[in-house]
């Protein structure tokens, strides 16, 4: 029985879970990447839950068979993802004889471990919408196709940035008396971020401006539940947004199947609804299926496969200690 432990980092936070075989899985949160001129916080954050996870679960950490990473940004703002895996490699053999066996590691895009735990390994193409967003086409093998992933300014189409961006543009065209229709927004972004002139000192300051973005994006949700015309366009816009960016990473020769995973979609049931009218009018040979795990549970197969030199390094999605990917 494999003893394998997962990591998923993003914008919003951080997560990592231990799992004994097919039983349950033991997590814990931490915090969220941020960004500056030197580039993410992704390997002090990992090498931070690593060291965590030994101290809450120090017997289970001991006996871990295979460890496995997905992050936001690994392969566009961490300069090289193969150091982290060498750090990863140095702090899991830490309290280990020279002698005794190391678990095998992987790290990987958030795609990657998005794409494993909502289509369990198979064929097809994922979108992720967190903090950011990406797609991922891949049938594990010789096809893969990324598409967005570019971060808050350049993409991330219909994520929890995306959609709190434009609910705060909304704001402030209210606020400067140009277009009415974001009231609402407006008295919503007030409550949450106080007088608009204090906004840009809020957001341009931030290393993780992203996440401050997405942060409002549950007030964008709430108020198209409740039906305001400027939010329900916003929201419906990125259901529409993450479709595109499904089909286009939807490569020839990769089954027709499109899962919408990540923590947004938990949030948006227009989000949801338009993603898949939007594909079905669209590609109406593409069947959009339900995830079958979260991409934390991606991290816990991608360790497993890790385990048992199941890994591969294929830049820039994974890279691993060795094996074959199968």
């Amino acid at each position: 029985m494999s003893l394998l432990l997962g990591i998923d980092i993003g914008g919003s936070g951080s997560r990592v879970a231990i799992r004994a075989g097919a039983g349950p899985r033991r997590e814990f949160a931490g915090e969220r990447i941020g960004v500056t001129a030197a580039g993410s916080s992704v390997p002090q954050t990992a090498i931070a839950l690593l060291r965590r996870a030994r101290d809450l679960w120090p017997e289970e950490f001991a006996g871990v068979d295979g460890v496995a990473l997905g992050a936001t940004g690994l392969a566009t703002l961490v300069a090289r993802p193969e150091a982290l895996l060498q750090a990863m490699g140095a702090e899991l053999a830490v309290g280990r004889a020279p002698s005794d066996r190391r678990p095998p590691a992987a790290v990987a895009i958030d795609a990657v471990t998005a794409h494993l735990g909502a289509l369990g390994g198979g064929s097809g193409a994922i979108v992720a919408l967190g903090t950011g967003a990406v797609a991922l086409g891949t049938d594990g093998h010789e096809i893969w196709r990324r598409v967005d992933g570019w971060g808050h300014l350049l993409g991330d189409r219909g994520s929890g940035a995306w959609i709190g961006n434009r609910g705060l543009r909304a704001a402030i065209r209210a606020h400067d008396g140009v277009d009415a229709s974001g009231s609402a927004l407006l008295a919503a972004a007030r409550a949450r971020f106080g007088d608009p002139l204090g906004w840009p000192a809020q957001l341009y300051t931030r290393d993780d401006r992203a996440g401050v973005l997405a942060g409002f994006a549950p007030d964008v949700f709430a108020l198209a539940s409740d039906g305001d015309a400027a939010a329900t366009t916003i929201v419906a816009a990125a259901g529409a947004e993450a479709a595109r960016s499904g089909l286009a990473a939807l490569a020839s020769g990769l089954e027709p199947r499109l899962a919408l995973t990540g923590g947004v979609v938990s949030a948006g049931g227009l989000l949801v609804s338009t993603f898949a009218e939007t594909v079905a009018v669209l590609r109406p040979d593409v069947e959009t299926v339900a995830p079958l795990g979260d991409p934390l549970d991606g991290a816990l197969r991608l360790a497993g496969r890790a385990a048992v030199g199941g890994v591969a390094s294929r830049e820039p999605y994974v890279w691993a200690d060795g094996g074959t990917l199968r």
